[in-house]
């Protein structure tokens, strides 16, 4: 009889535990590497966490992606936060979501800052210059993105264009617009069940890599079971994990004031992330550039040129709205106005995350237990739908402030509209990834201004 391989056994056996602090040191790892967005970085939690260390089996990982997309918020982080969480109960699940963000918000306040200090340098101005183009077409391809998974009938289309209408044409804010989705998604679910019945998800599961440590028949553990007990502690402590920095900024500062309003607009921002930080991004302009005033049309996209070339999630481009609405106000004083960024950066990643470790740790046994249910999964589709109108928009946007850099009144910018035509072709032809667009987008604009063409 032949005996089995070493790699047959290895494979039949699930790999050795793994303790809180190995867990620790691969989540500080996953952020310095999680470039690519959330679908760059799903992927890259799959191949560490799936095929090579076999931690959790394919089909967990992807009941736990599920999950995650039916959740506001980034869903990429959410899903380490939610797989830490599994693994290591509450402090695994806190290590796991702190390290997907904390790499970016460090890079964001040196680049931000940088990005004020020096913008006007050529080669700084130049790098721009070719990103801006280039974030117009990753916009867009977002859109699609987007619109592939929610888009299934005629239903979800009208949607997607009523939700353009209103927020290109009408300037509905963007949580009337979420709202509407909503309402219309529920009652849509009772009267067109079969109309709005798509789901969030992925497809099941078809290939094994081999035993993992949480395999597809391992029992849910134990504080991953819905528990009233256990939620209430987790709201309580997620209560004044909010109260207390808000109440401390109003008292010394003041509700009127940059922090406390921050801390307000972007708590608000955090709960309306269906569909990702493309779909939040139009109601953080709204509220960022045409409410407060704390930074322009031109530095908000290139805020999110900045949040494309990082690493973490891309809602993190809310650490360079703090950053530059603090500096450029002086809040502490011109001399202080690093510390006042800085703080101000900090300040904005704590209320715009905490509500998604609070759905992970409080709500996520709950919203697990109604995955399939119709009454939660209508409402979201919708959401979803509208989403694309408002992520088109958001393109539009773009487009009209980078190819038109004086307004229509002034002239047309046809290098600039050339390099988003560019990085459109690489992105749906030859299916180029984000980083790569953006480098290329990045040299080009540095050529363009050392030749004295822009």
């Amino acid at each position: 009889m032949s005996t089995p391989s070493i790699e047959k056994i290895s494979l039949d056996q699930p790999p050795a535990p793994v303790s809180l602090m190995q867990a620790f040191w691969f989540w500080l790892k996953l952020g310095f590497i999680s470039f690519g967005g959330p679908a760059g970085q799903i992927a890259i939690m799959h191949e560490e966490l799936v095929e090579r260390r076999r931690w959790i089996s394919e089909k967990r990982f992807l009941h736990a992606l599920n999950y995650c997309m039916l959740l506001p918020g980034p869903e990429a982080q959410q899903l380490a936060t939610y797989l830490g969480w599994l693994m290591h109960r509450t402090w695994g699940g806190v290590l796991a979501g702190a390290l997907f963000v904390l790499p970016s918000l460090f890079i964001l306040i040196v680049l931000s800052w940088v990005y004020i200090a020096f913008g006007d340098v050529a080669i700084v101005a130049g790098v721009f210059y070719g990103i801006k183009p280039a974030v117009t077409a990753i916009v867009l391809h977002a859109a699609h993105r987007i619109g592939s998974r929610a888009l299934k009938n005629n239903w979800m289309w009208a949607i997607a264009a009523a939700s353009f209408v209103a927020i290109f044409a009408m300037n509905v804010p963007f949580p009337v617009i979420v709202a509407a989705a909503a309402i219309i998604g529920f009652v849509g679910g009772k009267l067109f069940p079969a109309k709005f019945n798509g789901s969030a998800g992925h497809a099941s599961a078809k290939k094994s890599y081999g035993a993992a440590l949480i395999d597809d028949n391992t029992p849910t553990p134990e504080h991953a079971r819905f528990s009233q007990i256990h939620l209430a502690k987790v709201m309580a402590v997620g209560a004044l994990l909010w109260l207390v920095p808000m109440g401390l900024l109003t008292a010394g500062l003041g509700w009127a004031n940059t922090f406390t309003q921050m801390g307000w607009f972007f708590t608000k921002a955090a709960l309306l992330t269906f569909g990702g930080a493309y779909a939040v991004l139009p109601y953080v302009y709204q509220g960022a550039v045409g409410h407060y005033g704390w930074l322009t049309p031109t530095q908000m996209i290139d805020g999110l040129a900045l949040g494309e070339t990082t690493p973490g999630p891309l809602i993190m481009v809310v650490a360079f709205v703090g950053f530059v609405g603090a500096y450029v106000q002086a809040t502490f004083g011109p001399e202080h106005a690093f510390v006042a960024g800085a703080l101000a950066a900090a300040l904005v990643t704590w209320f715009t995350f905490l509500p998604s470790f609070l759905f992970i740790l409080a709500g996520g046994p709950l919203v697990e237990s109604t995955h399939d249910d119709l009454k939660f999964t209508a409402p979201l589709l919708a959401i979803t739908a509208a989403v694309v109108g408002v992520v088109v928009n958001l393109a539009v946007f773009f487009a009209y402030h980078v190819w038109w850099p004086s307004g229509f009144s002034g002239q047309f910018d046809w290098i600039a509209a050339s390099i988003s035509a560019l990085a459109l072709i690489a992105l749906f032809g030859f299916k180029r990834s984000i980083m790569q667009v953006l480098g290329a987008a990045a040299l080009a604009g540095v050529l363009l201004t050392v030749l004295n063409v822009t």
